[in-house]
């Protein structure tokens, strides 16, 4: 069995943890939370894939790499992405423009609403094309059914 460095989180402070897809995965051992604005990151983020929109697509090859998520609303994550873009060493990946959000978004500052996918859909779908395990990822994603039944044919 393939091991894989944590997920690492970087949420913002102001994220509003009832409606934060996430909830349920911070005592897991294979992701690490860290509160944003940090001091410092308790891991190196050196052979880490940091998603974004506009950027190559996330493949099988990527598989033996760490997953970085900016876990916030889409304004507070382009100014989160700032202190990260000094980082040469993270890679830049997307998911496949075919995957479509459950989440209702209420925001209109995602530039893709369809494809602005919640945290924990993002991580769900990484996980999918990275072949990791996702058992119990969704178990407590309100809309878990939605979204899987809006992706199923799209693998």
């Amino acid at each position: 069995m393939l091991s894989f460095p944590p997920t690492v989180v970087i949420r913002h402070r102001l994220e509003n943890l009832k409606k934060c897809s996430l909830r349920g995965l911070e005592s897991r051992d294979d992701f690490i939370f860290v509160t944003y604005p940090y001091q410092t990151l308790p891991v190196s983020l050196e052979g880490y894939i940091i998603l974004t929109l506009n950027a190559p697509p996330l493949s099988i090859e990527d598989q033996g790499l760490g997953l970085l998520i900016l876990d916030a609303t889409w304004r507070y994550a382009a100014k989160m992405l700032k202190p990260l873009e000094n980082q040469s060493h993270l890679i830049y990946r997307s998911l496949p423009a075919h995957y479509r959000t459950a989440y209702p978004r209420c925001q209109q500052d995602c530039p893709d609403p369809t494809r602005g996918l919640a945290s924990l859909e993002a991580i769900y779908l990484s996980y999918q094309i990275l072949q990791r395990e996702t058992t119990g990822l969704l178990d407590h994603y309100y809309w878990k059914d939605q979204f899987i039944q809006i992706n199923q044919n799209l693998n």
